[in-house]
């Protein structure tokens, strides 16, 4: 039997920074990955460029059921840390919108850097890992079957990541793992994820697809000032998605199509400045002409032909509503074929949030994505994965 100091299941983001950092102090460590290669994930993450971290990461921007867990292992390995490694890889990168960083060329440099690391450390790696088997053993640590063969260590890393984008390996292995050794799961749901409508809606979005605007969208009190997407099926792009983790099955959410406009105030003043104008020729230069055709035919198809002036200040006072307070009722999501995070997961009262260590069963350890700690898009997930991989990997 094959003996290691540490496993780490999942050859993810976290799993491997927690195999780099934990091979660092000297421990022989194994990271086994189910697919056919690690860092899927990191690969196809930000369009190709991995949106690697965010310079502005506080508490504030991840969700949990325990909001304060994630505090320690951020302030223990923080985004200036991780910025550090990639600079002294000489990885160029640049800042997008929101502190959001990216790589000049491709999210390759990010895996090359990680795997660059383990090498020095002297991780070993093994792809194409099935385990059929984890027994703690009563002398401590845990006897894998790994591919009919049996191997021991002494702390095993649950690094196995969501339910999301299972083509590209997700699976709920690490939740299977949680459950084996009693712990408790939260319900799990697709984070950052397009919203579908099956109704009116949707032919909107489709006739749309391919537009971008700039919006506010809202619910259960929260708000995100980003772009909107129309696609075939529904809504995307960055507002979308960051509102979808807060949005539950038939709730409401409401879109203000105009955020840097008072729309009926816009809309009383145009009357006044441009009394023979049809309402879609005003509207149509801040949200597309096709866009606005779609709200005419939806909204005010009585006075397509009308000139401003002629239309009732109440008649512009609702529209000025439906512009600013554009309230959808979403069919759904796309699930978790092109979420980009599972919501909730491992219940955190479960876990040290010093060391990621299960508190009932020593030199067993979660971290990342499995976990019930989901960041906002912008580099936070991945930040959470160094984090905390960081952290287990100080200690196992």
């Amino acid at each position: 039997m094959k003996n290691y100091d540490v496993i780490v299941i999942g050859g993810g983001a976290a799993g491997l920074f927690c195999a780099l950092t934990s091979g660092q102090r000297g421990r022989s460590v194994l990271v086994l990955e189910s697919s056919n290669k690690v860092g899927k994930k990191i690969l196809m993450s930000g369009g190709g460029g991995c949106n690697f971290t965010n310079l502005d990461i506080t508490p504030e921007n991840y969700l949990s059921n325990n909001p304060h867990f994630c505090i320690s292992a951020l302030n223990r390995y923080n985004q200036w840390q991780f910025i550090d490694l990639v600079e002294r890889h000489n990885i160029p990168y640049h800042e997008k919108s929101h502190g959001e960083l990216f790589c000049d060329n491709s999210s390759k440099d990010i895996l090359k850097m990680l795997l660059d690391e383990c090498a020095v450390a002297n991780v070993s790696i093994r792809t194409k890992s099935i385990i059929s088997q984890i027994k703690p053993t009563e002398k401590g640590g845990f006897n894998l079957s790994v591919g009919g063969q049996m191997t021991h260590c002494q702390s095993l890393v649950v690094a196995s990541g969501g339910l999301s984008i299972p083509t590209l390996g997700a699976s709920g292995f690490g939740y299977d793992i949680a459950k084996q050794f009693g712990l408790g799961l939260l319900p799990r749901s697709a984070g950052l994820v397009p919203f579908t409508f099956s109704d009116w809606v949707k032919d909107i979005c489709e006739t749309n697809s391919g537009l971008s605007i700039d919006v506010e969208m809202s619910v259960n009190g929260v708000s995100f000032r980003e772009n909107l997407l129309f696609t075939h099926r529904g809504i995307s792009g960055p507002a979308a998605l960051q509102l979808s983790s807060y949005w539950k099955s038939g709730q409401v959410i409401s879109i203000n199509l105009m955020p840097d406009q008072d729309a009926r105030a816009l809309l009383l003043r145009y009357k006044e400045s441009n009394p023979k104008s049809l309402l879609r020729n005003l509207i149509a230069p801040l949200l597309s002409k096709g866009f606005t055709q779609s709200l005419q035919s939806r909204y005010w198809p009585q006075h397509a032909e009308t000139p401003i002036a002629e239309i009732a200040n109440e008649t512009l006072e609702n529209l000025a509503s439906q512009l600013s307070n554009w309230k959808l009722k979403p069919s759904g999501t796309e699930g978790y074929r092109t979420a980009e995070v599972t919501l909730c997961g491992v219940n955190t009262d479960n876990i040290s949030s010093k060391t990621m260590e299960c508190k009932s069963q020593p030199g067993l350890y979660f971290i990342g994505e499995v976990l019930d700690v989901t960041g906002h898009l912008g580099g936070y997930n991945f930040q959470w994965a160094w984090a905390s991989g960081y952290t287990a990997g100080c200690y196992v």
